[in-house]
């Protein structure tokens, strides 16, 4: 235990945050505890660090977190091999955002839903909600689907309605013109937003608006899929509370605060598990004559056309995955010099 690299944390320390001062001394070496001579406070050699109030072998603790990371890289890659081919039958996506505590500020994690199959299409992780932040979901839920003629439900966040207006776009053939090519909406894109105005933490108001499209074919698509007779975002939001349920740094006041990159794995590793292996109530169907069943549960890749069985953890996380391909990173145009442009250094 070398003090002369430590610093004192306390927020109310004169000297926090400092090191090489002189400032702190041992306090105990079986407990491992530092103590700051400026503000008479104690703090564990552990503090501010992975392994701070972990009563585990630091060892183990270590070997959890690589685990976390090997299998949040590896269920990111099956995830994109077998959802994100554009073979999503998808006509009715809904969208959200849910935040988590990180130490000091919130983490926004966006995520995409197909409600007939209730297939989890993606998500991002963000410091902001922004429009970057959807425009990374609109890029996922265009990936996994085979035609962009779809409903869209989204909350009253505005960002929504500009992601998906220019993520859906289509290149038109270009008529002899140098330049780029136009671009064109993509026709039967519909948005339908919920708006719900709050007074402390009560929802006073709730507005249901069409963005894009008419009443009419918003209408006809919840009919055709059977996913609600008016504008809503409540299958999201189930999602929402079913990675809360599983992931416990999501989990809303609780103790276990997230870290960017746990964040980043626990999010694609609970939803694999939660396409490819567990079934879902509203999706089972008859059970085939002959069996001692009454319903057959279905996973939502099955109920996609993903599969046609319910796959084990364990063979997710054991499947051999090919690499991902290397892509040439995207050349910058050269800046062309101006009359005001400096003259390039010349060196001797």
């Amino acid at each position: 235990m070398g003090p002369s690299t430590q610093f004192c944390p306390n927020f109310y320390c004169l000297h926090r945050g400092k090191a090489g001062l002189g400032n702190i001394r041992v306090h105990s070496q079986k407990e491992r505890r530092f103590r700051c001579t400026t503000c008479a406070k104690t703090c564990a050699a552990s503090r501010n660090t992975a392994y701070y109030r972990l009563h585990k072998s630091l060892d183990l603790v270590t070997l959890v977190a690589d685990w976390q990371q090997r299998a949040g890289r590896h269920s990111r890659r099956f995830h994109e091999l077998h959802v994100q081919q554009g073979r999503v039958d998808v006509q009715h996506v809904q969208a959200d955002e849910l935040w988590a505590e990180v130490l000091g500020r919130r983490l926004w994690v966006a995520m995409a839903l197909a409600v007939p199959s209730r297939l989890w299409l993606g998500g991002a992780v963000s410091r902001r909600r922004d429009g970057a932040l959807i425009a990374a979901v609109v890029r996922m839920v265009r990936s996994c689907a085979s035609s962009l003629a779809m409903l869209v439900c989204v909350d009253g966040l505005a960002s929504y309605v500009t992601a998906f207006a220019q993520g859906f776009r289509h290149k038109l053939p270009r008529d002899g013109c140098a330049g780029r090519p136009r671009l064109l909406v993509e026709p039967g894109l519909l948005i339908g937003q919920v708006i719900k105005r709050y007074r402390g933490r009560r929802v006073v108001d709730v507005t249901r608006r069409v963005a894009r499209g008419s009443a009419a074919a918003v209408a006809a698509v919840r009919a055709r899929t059977g996913t609600g007779t008016g504008i809503n975002t409540a299958y999201i939001e189930r999602l929402n509370a079913t990675f809360r349920g599983r992931w416990a740094p999501l989990v809303r006041r609780g103790r276990a605060l997230v870290r960017e990159r746990c964040a980043e794995a626990g999010r694609w590793l609970v939803g694999c598990a939660y396409n490819f292996c567990w079934e879902h109530d509203s999706l089972r169907v008859s059970a085939p004559a002959g069996s001692a069943r009454r319903w057959a549960g279905r996973t939502p890749a099955m109920a996609a056309g993903l599969t046609d069985r319910r796959w084990g953890l364990r063979e997710v996380l054991g499947e051999r995955l090919p690499a991902a391909q290397w892509k040439a990173p995207r050349r910058q145009p050269r800046r062309r010099r101006t009359a005001t442009s400096p003259a390039p250094r010349l060196v001797a």
